[in-house]
């Protein structure tokens, strides 16, 4: 993801990615950054290597910014078949029924633990 927008996270995720830069060898953690900036870049990396890549919601797209049919629909299948998960933070992308043509989500896709630890802590208490 993009840390430019740090400001602009809801004070959940930004815990998500401060618990990921925490020293923990025993999950893997820290966790080390890259962003390319192109999707299918980031998360054809993801795919050979593991981990997980996000596009969260923030104050000035609060519905995401990544379109459902044709960028986070089809790499959602992609990531189910390969043995991973695709979320909006809160919902499986696959069962997200675009109402409009370019309606918009954020994404988070990766290995299933990785995305469902994020899940966790952005969901409301």
């Amino acid at each position: 993801m993009n840390e430019g927008n740090t400001q602009r996270w809801e004070a959940s995720f930004r815990r998500y990615i401060d618990w990921l830069k925490m020293d923990e060898t025993a999950d893997g953690r820290p966790y080390s950054g890259r962003y390319v900036g192109s999707l299918v870049a980031d998360f054809h990396r993801n795919l050979l290597y593991g981990g997980i890549f996000m596009y969260p919601a923030d104050s000035k797209h609060p519905r995401g910014k990544l379109r459902v049919l044709y960028k986070c629909s089809p790499l959602a299948f992609v990531a189910e078949q390969a043995g991973g998960v695709a979320s909006d933070g809160r919902r499986r992308i696959m069962a997200i029924v675009p109402a409009t043509l370019h309606e918009r989500t954020p994404l988070f896709i990766g290995s299933s633990y990785d995305v469902r630890t994020c899940e966790r802590f952005l969901a409301p208490i």
